[in-house]
């Protein structure tokens, strides 16, 4: 017999109950299209990409040894930045809209797709953010010398701000393991006290 003295009104409060979080849960889709937009800047990236590969491929004949390690970095630059845009929207679409179905028997599949969290994700971000800085730096010291180069006080606050990216990505990781060290040992304690 239940316990409850009205079951009709109990009933009317979980069906409204159990439509806002259908609701909600539906509410995930409305990110969706920023995946989508994203697809867009990729294919900007890529633009830009074919852009400088065509300024390396028709100059190269009057460009200095610099100048060509310059315009090779400045794609590497563009390539790393279309990968983490990639993994933004593959690990993000996964996290938190959808499970991907199109690529779930496919080959070509990246290894780590499906399996990147959220704490994941951000590694995957600031580990890419410092190699894209670290090729900005690389690319600043390469034009050091020429004529026009880079102002030394510019220099200063771009390594000042690489060297903030790596401690940041630093701090991330030893938050992520303090995290997981604690799940551990609540783990572990619940255990112990189960089998109490």
């Amino acid at each position: 017999m239940s316990s409850d003295p009205n079951p009709t009104r109990t009933r009317w409060y979980e069906r409204i109950e159990h439509g806002g979080e259908r609701f909600l849960f539906a509410s995930r889709w409305l990110l969706a299209p920023l995946y989508v937009g994203m697809v867009v800047g990729v294919v900007a990236i890529g633009i830009k990409f074919f852009q400088e590969l065509w300024h390396l491929v028709t100059h190269i004949a009057g460009f200095t040894g610099d100048q060509v390690i310059g315009s090779i970095l400045a794609l590497i630059d563009l390539a790393l930045l279309a990968n983490l845009v990639l993994i933004v929207i593959f690990a993000g679409y996964e996290n938190f809209v959808s499970k991907i179905a199109a690529a779930r028997d496919s080959e070509d599949r990246p290894r780590w797709m499906g399996h990147v969290d959220f704490s994941g994700l951000k590694m995957k971000l600031i580990g890419s953010i410092v190699a894209i800085s670290a090729i900005g730096l690389l690319a600043d010291f390469t034009n050091l010398e020429t004529e026009g180069g880079v102002d030394r006080n510019v220099l200063m606050w771009r390594v000042i701000l690489h060297l903030t990216f790596v401690l940041s990505g630093v701090l991330f990781a030893i938050m992520d393991w303090l995290g997981e060290k604690r799940l551990v040992l609540t783990k572990q304690t619940h255990g112990h006290a189960d089998e109490d």
